[in-house]
């Protein structure tokens, strides 16, 4: 069953690139006590993802934080060495790349996408929350080569 509005976020870790290596972060650690504007690609370096949705975010971190956002996350079923990489690559420092490598949370969300017609495994499909602490405030999962709902964009203007 996919995630809804008004549903508290599974428990899950993440991994995190750090200074140290890859580290273990908590779905606690993320969304407790915080508003989190999350959103999930299917993969990282892939050209959508990589030329449209997360350069979006990065060019509107500011407004996002100053809109009330404590903390801008980007999800894809990758491991934390490609996410780290990626986040370098795009300038990301105010982004939280998180790594759900086995796709655990993804699956508890129930938003995966079978993408192994592409040589890709199973991944995140690409879609946009909300979480205000711990518990889904807006939810925009896109449809097939799109990205609307969950732009940076649009985010903003559910931040209002």
């Amino acid at each position: 069953m996919t995630v809804q509005v008004g549903d508290k976020v599974p428990s899950a870790t993440f991994k995190v690139m750090t200074a140290d290596g890859p580290q273990d972060m908590s779905t606690d650690e993320v969304f407790s006590g915080k508003k989190v504007v999350l959103f999930a690609v299917p993969g990282a370096f892939t050209p959508g993802c990589s030329m449209t949705h997360l350069p979006g975010f990065v060019v509107n971190a500011d407004a996002i934080i100053a809109k009330g956002a404590d903390t801008i996350a980007c999800l894809a079923v990758n491991d934390a060495f490609v996410m780290g990489a990626w986040g370098q690559a795009q300038n990301a420092e105010e982004i939280l790349m998180l790594a759900d490598g086995n796709g655990e949370f993804t699956a508890a969300l129930g938003l995966e996408l079978d993408a192994s017609g592409f040589g890709m495994g199973n991944r995140a499909q690409r879609f946009g929350m909300i979480v205000d602490d711990g518990t889904v405030s807006y939810l925009g999962i896109e449809a097939p080569g799109e990205i609307k709902v969950s732009s940076a964009e649009t985010m903003l203007e559910q931040l209002d």
